[in-house]
């Protein structure tokens, strides 16, 4: 079987349901942000080996193909796919609550850095949260499944607190910001 169609050579792709669109549509860019977003978490766990965090990280990448199925969705049909839980949510949650508890209260802006693992853990995170606006974008025009916004919400958090606790592990000390005077 061939990886290309051919079907896309204009400027249009289709969503699962047949219905076609235009490769810019915002849609499109919001289910491409979150796979964007699926492949830096590749990255970011190819990074380093700490069994927990890389389980963590390999379930996020299951929900985010959740969630882009329900987005490349053809809104106008009503099609079975996969879907986001509550407990998706609570399970980063507790993550975050455990790594938590390993780290000093933060007393000032961090610059991202300072270890490559550190930084892959920012990049995700505005990654994420460039996905997240876009997401928010098509909700203003299109029906989004409320508990999708809710995870990639916690998601950015999440990736925050993991910057920080490999930077813990790691014993590498954060890079404050302080401002000029």
């Amino acid at each position: 079987m061939k990886i290309y169609t051919k079907t896309g050579d204009k400027g249009q792709t289709s969503l699962y349901g047949g219905k076609r669109l235009s490769k810019d549509d915002i849609r499109i860019e919001a289910y491409g942000t979150v796979d964007e977003l699926n492949s830096f978490i590749g990255l970011l766990n190819a990074s380093f080996t700490e069994a927990t965090q890389n389980y963590i990280l390999t379930e996020v990448q299951k929900r985010l193909f959740t969630i882009g199925s329900n987005l490349a969705s053809d809104p106008d049909k009503k099609l079975l796919t996969p879907d986001i839980r509550d407990e998706d949510i609570s399970a980063l949650e507790n993550a975050m609550d455990a790594m938590d508890q390993l780290l000093e209260p933060l007393k000032y802006f961090i610059l991202p850095g300072g270890d490559i693992s550190v930084a892959y853990a920012h990049v995700c995170r505005t990654v994420c949260r460039r996905a997240e606006r876009r997401i928010i974008t098509l909700a203003g025009h299109s029906e989004v499944e409320p508990l999708i916004i809710t995870y990639i919400n916690r998601l950015s958090d999440y990736f925050f607190v993991l910057a920080r606790y490999i930077g813990h592990t790691r014993q590498i000390q954060e890079i404050p910001w302080i401002p000029r005077k």
